[in-house]
């Protein structure tokens, strides 16, 4: 704290919000409910206790109001969100916590107070309270507005309901919401159309996590909310995530601010690099551009002032970096419109010339941005090889220009023990999975960015630092989430493959799943060579042409004019009357003259 008290106002205020993230030590207040005695359906066991642990976890994280209520009908709920109501309009933050049974009615949520009977559809409008209800209770506070709904059960009201209108649809969990009101969240036990499990203790999983980290010190409620998912899917194999509607700004909205004691007045330190050494290192944990000004303001000079320089230009590249990539996209998507509007030729070609332009310019700008980053790493880690190899030593130069270059003390070898050291207490929270070499690569920058992500903290993951060590060796028991490939499933620390009973097969969900029993193949048709056949049928379709061209009548003249076509004539025809038949004689041909009948034949041998 004697540094925070020689350093600017700028700087001191910059390190008490941690970057610009506010403190919000104004009031909170909160609404715990919790229905588990339902009279018109089977108890549930959890709700109760889940309100229980969570109004203890918002009281000891110094709430101004927590009003735990539970077992609560439609009028008492009414009552309670009506009085919470009133004091939400001082309140900068306002949380409602609800705890039992939830339905959805043609896409609109309600939550189920115990004296509900719900025999048809249309009475949660009359017997149960809509999540706008809620959302109205807590629309007055000035900063956020949180309600979480571990209301996600299977609901036994909504299997025996009677349908008024067999139309209306009634959803399986809560349905999907998209809150209108600004600075507001709305977090889901499970995520819409899904249901939550009750957990095997005495507490859901979504409260055991919530409890765990929703009021971490400094921590913005939307990470909190990504460690209660990450922990949900864990405990639950996969089967529950729970999900957060709505958004918030750009700023961190922790729930609980870091706590600042003053400390009192103490002797100056009779080394002053020291001082400026520890003044350097708060404004990088503070990491913004205010805290590099305001450290630079009080030591303009010197070797930690180079360092600082270069930090100061590596925010101002990656700043410029993404205001390049939003006039791109603008480019973009003028171009686009233009296009779809089928503008003239000249305007579309120019927009078509601002896009390219833009795009050009945000490719300089991400490679100036790299550069900078890796010139103030390249910085940091020299700074870092030296402390590691002299700590009690002062930098030898203090003029040294702007650059990578920063110190005339830089340690002939890196510090590989370092590296190595943070590797393995990577591997022990389960964040490292590679061998501790000592060499500080992609991978291990990636591990140590897992650590930041689900430890909560802001390390800077290019270096190796003593900081991220004692970071990690804080840390007793696994930090990061075993992470199982198909067809594995996490045990304890290890992955164990999945068995499956007989005919059951794991499927893309990571379950046993019932195999379908495979359909017998049909047998292939036997195809009849009909090669050998095909002369003779077309012999016979022959010699049924010849017998009616013939002319013949009556069964037995067609009898006679078949076996005759089965002898040779001259003709190719044959002849037939009352006295019988006989082959036309050759050159001859029968012609047709009509009538017919005893004695009188229908056709007339024809000879040239």
């Amino acid at each position: 704290m004697r540094n925070l008290l020689r350093l600017s106002p700028l700087l001191l205020a910059a390190a008490l919000l941690f970057g610009a993230d506010p403190a919000f030590a104004g009031k909170r207040v909160a609404l715990v409910l919790a229905n588990s005695a339902y009279q018109h359906a089977p108890s549930l066991t959890n709700p109760v206790n889940d309100g229980a642990v969570i109004a203890k976890t918002l009281k000891e994280a110094g709430f101004d109001i927590v009003d735990s209520r539970h077992d609560l009908s439609a009028q008492e709920t009414r009552r309670v969100l009506r009085d919470f109501a009133d004091a939400t309009r001082t309140a900068d933050i306002a949380v409602v916590y609800y705890a039992g049974h939830g339905i959805e009615v043609e896409g609109s949520n309600y939550l189920i107070p115990v004296d509900a009977k719900l025999e048809r559809d249309t009475d949660v409008y009359d017997e149960a309270l809509s999540l706008d209800r809620v959302l109205v209770a807590v629309e007055p506070a000035k900063q956020l507005r949180l309600v979480i709904l571990d209301a996600c059960r299977d609901n036994p009201f909504a299997k025996r309901m009677k349908r008024t209108i067999a139309s209306r649809a009634m959803g399986r969990g809560l349905a999907q919401v998209e809150p209108t009101s600004p600075n507001t969240l709305i977090a889901y036990s499970a995520k819409a159309g899904f249901t939550a499990q009750d957990g095997d203790g005495a507490n859901s999983p979504f409260t055991v996590a919530l409890s765990k980290y929703l009021t971490t010190p400094g921590l913005d409620v939307r990470r909190a909310f990504g460690f209660v998912r990450d922990e949900v899917l864990k405990s639950t194999a996969n089967k529950q995530e729970p999900f957060v509607y709505g958004s918030l700004g750009g700023e961190d909205v922790p729930l609980v601010p870091v706590k600042v004691v003053a400390a009192a007045p103490v002797a100056p330190v009779a080394n002053p690099q020291a001082d400026i050494r520890r003044d350097y290192e708060l404004a990088l944990q503070v990491g913004n551009k205010a805290a590099w000004d305001a450290f630079l303001a009080q030591h303009p000079d010197g070797f930690y002032a180079n360092l600082a320089k270069l930090q100061v230009e590596k925010l101002g590249a990656e700043q410029a970096h993404a205001a390049a990539i939003a006039k791109a996209k603008q480019a973009e998507a003028e171009r686009d419109r233009l296009a779809a509007l089928g503008a003239q030729k000249d305007a579309q070609a120019k927009a078509a010339a601002d896009a390219k332009a833009a795009e050009q310019a945000q490719l300089a700008a991400q490679k100036a941005k790299e550069q900078a980053q890796q010139q103030a790493a390249a910085a940091e880690q020299q700074r870092v090889n030296l402390a590691a190899a002299a700590p009690s030593a002062a930098p030898a130069s203090t003029a040294s220009p702007a650059g990578t270059n920063v110190a005339s003390l830089t340690p002939p070898t890196a510090p590989a023990d370092l590296n190595r050291s943070v590797q393995t207490e990577l591997g022990r929270v389960g964040c490292f999975s590679g061998s501790a070499d000592g060499n500080w690569n992609t991978s291990s920058q990636r591990s140590l960015s897992q650590f930041n992500r689900y430890a909560g903290t802001k390390l800077d993951v290019k270096v190796a630092s003593t900081d991220a060590l004692d970071a990690v060796k804080a840390k007793p028991a696994r930090v990061c989430p075993l992470v199982c490939e198909h067809g594995f499933k996490a045990d304890g620390d290890k992955c164990t493959k999945i068995v499956c009973r007989e005919g059951y097969a794991v499927n893309d969900d990571n379950e046993c799943e019932k195999q379908r029993a495979a359909k017998p193949a049909k047998p292939a048709t036997a195809k009849r060579d009909v090669g050998d056949e095909r002369p003779a049928r077309q012999r016979r379709q022959a010699g049924g042409a010849a017998a009616g061209t013939a002319g013949g009548y009556g069964a037995a003249a067609g009898m006679t004019a078949a076996a005759g076509a089965s002898r040779p004539s001259g003709g190719g025809q044959i002849f037939c009357n009352s006295l019988g038949c006989r082959p036309v004689n050759r050159g001859c041909h029968l012609e047709y003259r009509g009538g017919g009948g005893p004695h009188v034949d229908a056709n007339v041998e024809v000879c040239r």
